[in-house]
């Protein structure tokens, strides 16, 4: 069955959330926030109103609050007269720039605190697989495509669409476009020299200070790296958003024009789909199979962990049929929560155990094909003696997790807190400690209700008994401020 593809495209003043859809079932979602949008990758006619000699380095004003940060290494990579020099040539920054000196700049970093936006003058337009150096001449390769095949191809590829179209500049070719078809390569950079041509239309007429060219926003990055030949329709249920994107449809990727279309239904967009119900599901560990079995996803610093569990399934005949059922599922829905939590780096799974050689090859085939719709590239291993498998899949973006959650402030990420019980015998531990250090006259007991109900009710006995050893009065206080795992211990 031929997949049916759709985007939909939810704006608000604060949000814009961009949903992939296939088959009426969510497999991507992309979000971009009002306040966490900076300003790397804008382009900027800037004036120098600064040059200091011992930091060789430049302050720029861009029309920013700050001023800018340029360094004359970010300007001599890019100068005509100083190309290909080693950095420890580069010469003085006063050979470079002067204050009043006009100069287009693109910002690296974002300001942060005090300090102002890290600069370079060597300009270059993003998109999915390339990166155009308009003032370069070479083609670049990213280090972490490994292959020298593959690297050999993908040059040859952009060499081919350079000479095709007799093109200027140089390119980079991302990691991204690692198994990247031509068609791809040649949409990219297609792209790309239609808005270089729009940006240097629009550095003609810039005055100093001024910003020339903003990096487009999510919405309008949909239309440059989603759109493909099985796309049907991209609904988008704001009309100030629907009209920006059709001009930039028109003007930089003619074949998503007519794929566009203004939702305006009192229904919620995202609510044609569920795609509301979706996102919360993909914010839960677990998460259900239809079997009866289900999947246990853990994120943590060094690896994603994925469980596979029989859960309520049976099966109609053996042990056998029951684990093949539920490792058969578990395969297509791991791929599927990948690609929508956008999980990166290693991910292992471990699987039901299974005795047939046979069944193992099912499960990994079955696996393979469904990551096969995934654009970002994964590796899988075998499946090991222990029935675990070994998957890479590269970071492309911040995992849905850690967009939209932040670390617990009781658990500190845990995922577990100390129980009543085991803060009551800390506490009296810690009371007996502090009795044979100080000797107080009295002590008082300041912890949660529930710690504090324990220690009148369950634990009465020992804390009279403790009281007895250090014959010393305990007293104890609640305080609805404090956490579970929270206490002190006030002497007087």
């Amino acid at each position: 069955m031929a997949t049916k593809e759709e985007i939909l495209i939810n704006v608000t003043p604060r949000e814009t959330r961009v949903a992939v859809i296939e088959n009426g079932v969510l497999q991507e979602l992309h979000l971009e926030r009002t306040l966490s949008r900076g300003i790397v990758g804008n382009i900027y006619k800037g004036k120098v109103v600064r040059v200091l000699p011992g930091m060789q380095a430049a302050f720029v004003d861009i029309g920013l609050e700050k001023n800018g940060f340029l360094h004359a290494a970010d300007i001599a990579r890019n100068d005509p007269a100083f190309s290909g020099e080693p950095i420890r040539k580069i010469p003085p920054i006063q050979e470079l720039v002067h204050e009043g000196k006009s100069v287009f700049v693109q910002a690296l970093k974002d300001p942060i605190g005090s300090k102002g936006a890290r600069l370079t003058t060597e300009l270059s337009m993003p998109s999915r697989n390339l990166v155009y150096l308009p003032r370069g001449d070479d083609i670049g390769i990213s280090q972490k495509i490994e292959s020298e095949k593959e690297r050999e191809r993908l040059r040859d590829i952009v060499q081919k669409v350079i000479d095709q179209h007799d093109l200027n500049g140089g390119f980079i070719i991302r990691t991204l476009a690692e198994s990247a078809n031509a068609e791809d390569i040649e949409h990219d950079i297609q792209f790309q020299q239609r808005l270089w041509d729009y940006v240097s239309a629009a550095m003609k007429s810039a005055k100093p200070a001024t910003l020339v060219h903003e990096d487009v926003p999510l919405s309008l990055r949909t239309m440059r790296d989603l759109v493909h030949d099985n796309l049907e329709k991209i609904r988008v249920d704001s009309r100030e958003t629907f009209e920006k994107a059709t001009a930039f449809a028109h003007e930089f990727v003619p074949e998503a024009v007519a794929l566009l279309e203004y939702y305006p239904g009192e229904q919620p967009l995202f609510g044609l789909y569920s795609v509301e119900q979706e996102i919360e599901n993909a914010m839960q560990r677990k998460v259900m199979l239809k079997s009866g079995g289900d999947l246990i996803i853990d994120q943590t610093e060094a690896m994603t962990t994925i469980d596979v569990n029989t859960g309520s399934y049976v099966g109609r005949r053996n042990l056998e049929e029951t684990l093949l059922k539920t490792n058969l599922e578990a395969a297509t829905e791991i791929a599927h929560q990948m690609r929508l939590r956008n999980l990166g780096g290693i991910i292992i799974v471990d699987f039901i155990d299974m005795q047939s050689a046979k069944h193992k090859k099912q499960v990994l085939a079955a696996l393979e094909l469904a990551i096969a719709k995934d654009r970002v590239k994964i590796n899988i291993t075998d499946i090991s003696p222990l029935g675990l498998v070994e998957i890479t899949r590269k970071r492309t973006r911040e995992s849905l997790e850690h967009v939209m959650c932040e670390t617990c402030p009781v658990c500190q990420g845990r995922g577990t807190v100390k129980t009543v019980q085991t803060v009551c015998y800390e506490i009296l531990r810690e009371v007996l400690r502090e009795d044979r250090q100080f000797k107080a006259q009295s002590y008082t007991i300041v912890g949660s209700q529930d710690v504090i109900d324990m220690l009148l009710d369950e634990e009465a006995s020992s804390l009279a008994d403790l009281q007895d050893f250090i014959d010393r009065p305990i007293s104890l206080q609640a305080d609805t401020h404090f956490l579970q795992h929270d206490y002190e211990i006030v002497l007087v």
